[in-house]
């Protein structure tokens, strides 16, 4: 529907008992964009996606995909949306085009068009000379893919994705993000995905950074990561408490000591090295210097590392 953003979170909350999972979440994904939920387990990331996935009734707050509330029109929602689970969902005895045929016949296809639309997708996925091979003889790599490809048979206008790539080698995994992005920029789809890995979360449009059921910083990567404000200075050494309070009254910076560690944020990093190591000799076991990443956005909004 034109004017309606493909996926709008309002006040999302959800427990389970007294646990609290989404504490009011709330964002929106244009259309045309990969948009990423990026969070350490128990972050909330995948009780979010099971809730746009009409998989979950949440507790308060609304989810509509491209205005259709995914509550009240959950029919309407799922003839819309593609959806991967974390888990496979394939039957592995089972060939790969019966995988995705028997899909087709969930949402009534049948026929020729059926035919000529499980063609497409094993295409599109690049999977049609391993149609006929049954899933428990692919790798993990082409089960993932042939998994996205069930998903688009019915071309879905948001594709939803459970960390898509968990477990895969780094090279199969720039392969599938290779075909994600070209079915974005082909119009055929808008892609939201949860993640853990920072560097997956860094080549979308745009992220939220989820932590204990809140978003704690959204935006582009590389706007978040410029806000974080400077270079990265890490130094490693014993003592980290006392020395981070004589760095902060020699040089007025303000370090901050984070697992044993202390960083400092500051523009020209590198120029600051040989200063600190000259003015501490013997108590720095390491010092480096690196640019901000998505790391350091949680880091500076949660006080910890992102594990």
């Amino acid at each position: 529907m034109a004017g309606h953003a493909a996926l709008e979170v309002r006040g999302l909350r959800h427990q389970y008992g007294s646990r609290v999972a989404l504490g009011g979440v709330d964002l929106a994904v244009d259309p045309g964009e990969i948009f990423g939920l990026l969070g350490p387990n128990g972050g909330g990331k995948t009780t979010l996606f099971r809730i746009a996935a009409t998989r979950l009734r949440p507790t308060a707050g609304t989810v509509c995909v491209f205005g259709d509330d995914v509550t009240r029109h959950s029919g309407r929602v799922r003839r819309r949306i593609g959806v991967v689970f974390q888990a496979p969902a394939l039957d592995r005895r089972l060939t790969v085009r019966e995988n995705v045929t028997h899909y087709g016949h969930l949402f009534g296809l049948h026929g020729a068009s059926l035919r000529e639309s499980v063609d497409r997708v094993l295409a599109r996925v690049r999977l049609t000379d391993r149609a006929n091979d049954l899933v428990l003889t692919l790798s993990g790599g082409l089960a993932r893919r042939a998994e996205i490809g069930r998903a688009l048979l019915t071309r879905p206008a948001l594709l939803l994705l459970d960390e898509p790539t968990t477990g895969l080698d780094p090279g199969v995994r720039e392969e599938i993000w290779a075909d994600l992005r070209s079915l974005v920029a082909e119009g055929q789809t808008t892609i939201v995905l949860t993640t853990h890995l920072l560097d997956e979360a860094a080549g979308c449009d745009r992220v939220a950074i989820l932590d204990a059921g809140r978003i704690v910083a959204s935006g582009r990567p590389d706007a978040l990561t410029a806000s974080v404000g400077g270079d990265i200075i890490t130094i490693e050494t014993t003592g980290a408490d006392g020395l981070a309070t004589r760095i902060a009254e020699h040089f007025g910076l303000t370090p901050r000591v984070v697992e044993g560690a202390i960083h400092i944020e500051q523009p020209r990093a590198h120029e600051w090295i040989s200063r600190l190591v000259e003015a501490f000799p013997g108590e720095i076991r390491s010092i480096r210097f690196s640019r901000p990443t998505l790391q350091d956005v949680f880091l500076a909004h949660t006080g910890r590392r992102f594990e």
